[in-house]
């Protein structure tokens, strides 16, 4: 493997001893000693060519280049203009950073968001300063990562860190205590400590819907995490009720990205890019898939719900582009909806179900 690294990411050999005093080079990733250095911007090192690769995949391909001005010392940089300038890109690599570890954490890859999590704490670090409530977003994102890992001790300190930055700016807004609750939520329900994971999650319901309204997708998720938590203890009603929550916020969230991307078409046919992050649509496709799995269940199955949920799965699969499997959820949405007199969902499932069949025709021609 690591001949096939040093192909793809060159790299020079660096000789600690030979540095100058007070100048040793630590690794990007897990600050141990390094022994090597990115031959594109030469201001990146590791301890070996495994790690260069996790960061590389993880972020470093994506900032290689930005990281030459912000790490090269000159004399513009150390002048006020040159320290703003800096500080500027260091602020656009934040954001840079917090996108990707969100992108790969909405996919489930949680061990290639470790390093743009890194990299955005550290750069914040380098804005802010340390122990500062402008922090808690990295430290959060970081503890997504290692939670996704099962690396719950890092989380715990991860999330002890955020908590207390919090404590410490009563001033912060919704958006973050909705976050941190969010996290803190998660955590508890892996540790099976259920009890305390509700109490945060119906934080980080409060905080969200403050934030951004109570029919947001953002806030439904946090009753779609409360419900998993009830799952584990065997609370199917109050399951069903929260999902039902979950199912009606994505459907009309979605029926209205369908619109939306159906009036582009008319406007230009020759469209072809996707009209949902590839990201999201996994994260949002687990939800809904868990929901119809529930759903389905012979003891409870209830068709209008049956339709909801697979109405969505089918607008959220054309929307990403899979016309396949967007026929396959439309048709399982339809016959759930046939199973009801007059039902109010029949008549859009069939009108979806005609435009997918006339892309799968245009796409097989």
């Amino acid at each position: 493997m690591e001949s096939k690294v040093q192909d793809v990411l060159p790299s020079t050999e660096i000789i600690p001893l030979a540095l100058p005093k007070g100048t040793e080079k630590v690794c990007e990733l897990c600050q141990k000693r390094a022994y090597l250095q990115c031959a594109r911007c030469r201001v990146t090192y590791y301890c070996d060519a495994e790690h260069q690769h996790s960061d590389w995949i993880g972020i470093h391909k994506r900032i290689c280049q930005l990281l030459i001005p912000i790490r090269t010392p000159s004399l513009f940089s150390m002048q006020r203009a040159g320290r703003i300038e800096n500080l500027l890109k260091t602020k656009e690599l934040i954001e840079i950073c917090r996108l990707v570890a969100e992108s790969k954490l909405s996919e489930g890859k949680h061990e290639e968001a470790v390093p743009a999590a890194q990299a955005c704490l550290r750069c914040s670090v380098d804005v802010y300063g340390p122990n500062t409530v402008q922090l808690v977003p990295a430290y959060l994102l970081l503890a997504d990562a290692n939670m996704g890992m099962g690396n719950l001790a890092l989380v715990a300190e991860l999330m002890s860190q955020a908590e207390w930055a919090v404590l410490k700016s009563p001033e912060c807004g919704y958006a973050v205590h909705h976050r941190l609750h969010r996290s803190m939520g998660c955590l508890h329900t892996a540790t099976g400590h259920f009890e305390a994971a509700l109490f945060h999650f119906a934080n980080d319901i409060y905080f969200a819907s403050e934030e951004y309204g109570l029919d947001s997708t953002v806030t439904c998720g946090g009753y779609f995490l409360m419900a998993d938590v009830f799952v584990k203890q065997g609370e199917p009603a109050i399951v069903h009720s929260l999902y039902k929550e979950v199912a009606e916020t994505w459907h009309s969230h979605l029926a209205k990205l369908l619109q939306s991307h159906i009036q582009n078409l008319q406007k230009n046919p020759d469209t072809t890019e996707p009209a949902f992050d590839k990201g999201q649509q996994v994260e949002v496709g687990k939800i809904l898939r868990s929901i119809l799995e529930f759903e389905q269940d012979e003891t409870r199955k209830e068709p209008a719900q049956v339709a909801l949920v697979a109405h969505s799965l089918a607008m959220l699969s054309y929307l990403g582009g899979d016309v396949t499997r967007a026929l396959g959820f439309g048709q399982m949405a339809l016959e759930a909806s046939q199973l009801i007199p007059n039902h109010d969902l029949t008549e859009p499932i069939r009108a979806l179900l005609q435009l997918l069949s006339k892309d799968s025709q245009l796409t097989s021609t």
